[in-house]
């Protein structure tokens, strides 16, 4: 439960589906209720298959280019940092709406729901605690940002738009967090290398 729970946070966290429902809802406000079904599933779909390719690959690339998981910890929080910092100081940019037939791969499907932030942290799990658990945990966030999204409406319509936006701004300050966490661990890792080869 533990490794479950160290890989479903941060990827909760990092893909933050409640605080961008309002984004969402922007893009899709002017389609049938059949028509953001169907461009759900297809952003859904999409974001599961960019994440499926960097599960089965990342550890790969790792290994290709001498990375160690030390190292992607580092550059990881760094980068999730700087996503937190920018969400935290800045509000996320309202994208224009496009064309109804294309917002579900891009932006909905990539980047909104999963963005660098989110496959940063996917590749930081696999490392920590496994192919197995991080897989079941994006399948469940996954299902997750399924269920905000159908019931966008609702969800808008209860916490108000000014409600979304503050829970993303408090998702981007525990992400955060996380990075900081991710840095430190990755530098502790690094500096127990080093005092192994110099000892």
């Amino acid at each position: 439960m533990d490794d479950f729970l160290s890989a479903f946070v941060p990827l909760f966290v990092a893909i933050d589906a409640i605080g961008i429902v309002a984004i969402y809802m922007g893009l899709t406000q002017d389609l049938s209720m059949e028509g953001k079904k169907r461009l759900l599933r297809e952003a859904v779909l999409t974001a599961l298959g960019i994440s499926i390719l960097f599960l089965l690959f990342g550890k790969a690339i790792f290994q290709l280019l001498g990375i160690t998981s030390n190292d992607f910890r580092i550059a990881g929080g760094v980068v999730l940092f700087t996503f937190a910092i920018v969400d935290l100081l800045f509000s996320r940019p309202e994208r224009k709406r496009a064309q109804t037939e294309s917002v579900g791969v891009v932006p909905i499907g990539i980047p909104l729901i999963m963005g660098p932030a989110a496959l940063t942290t996917i590749l930081i799990s696999v490392e920590a605690v496994g192919l197995t658990v991080t897989s079941i945990s994006l399948i469940v966030n996954l299902a997750i940002v399924y269920l905000v999204f159908r019931n966008a409406d609702w969800i808008v319509k209860v916490m108000g738009v000014a409600g979304s936006k503050a829970v993303a701004k408090v998702m981007s300050l525990f992400l955060a967090a996380i990075a900081v966490m991710m840095i430190r661990m990755g530098v502790l890792g690094v500096l127990e290398e080093w005092t192994h080869i110099l000892g």
